[in-house]
């Protein structure tokens, strides 16, 4: 089972994410479990979503203290201790910021999403955008499935979201400093 949490700010379209992410392992013919924390704020207000998925029926209904994956769509949401005390071993970091991953103390792929759908036109919605992201980090989705599960959970702006997506697979950065 990998464990999944996103991280992020209301607007951002952290809920989505997990949604569509959920979709995307359905489509390869895994199980998924989706859920999101969150009061009610107003927009801007920290988020956080969680995904659960399996290649058998998912039982667990807990929530997921020490994820395989972090996602951090908001950067000033991140505090390195606490990924340090609970991210699993052998897992991976990913955040939306305009910095190289040599900015972190940690290891840690990054993409600057936010740019890049601000010029797909999708606005502040990077949700699409981090997810090609993931699907280049993670390696276990190909983003022609990720395309298609965006293709059938976005209500609009379809074509936009989904060169976001491929923008944000091409331009993602490692901790090597390359794109993956």
């Amino acid at each position: 089972m990998v464990e999944i949490k996103f991280c992020g700010r209301g607007g951002q379209g952290i809920v989505i994410a997990a949604q569509i992410l959920a979709r995307a392992y359905f489509l390869m013919g895994g199980y998924a479990q989706c859920y999101a924390l969150f009061g009610g704020e107003r927009r801007g207000a920290p988020v956080t979503s969680f995904l659960r998925v399996d290649d058998k029926k998912i039982y667990l209904k807990c929530e997921i203290k020490r994820p395989d994956r972090l996602i951090y769509f908001a950067p000033d949401l991140i505090d390195e201790n606490d990924i340090e005390s609970t991210l699993r071993p052998g897992g991976f970091v990913l955040i939306n910021t305009p910095f190289g991953p040599d900015r972190f103390d940690l290891p840690v792929s990054v993409v600057h999403a936010s740019s890049i759908a601000e010029k797909a036109g999708i606005g502040r919605a990077i949700n699409t955008t981090m997810l090609g992201s993931y699907c280049r980090v993670a390696g276990d989705i190909p983003i022609d499935v990720l395309l298609e599960a965006i293709r059938v959970s976005v209500p609009g702006k379809i074509e936009e979201n989904m060169k976001s997506a491929l923008r944000g697979y091409t331009m993602t950065m490692t901790p090597e400093g390359n794109a993956s």
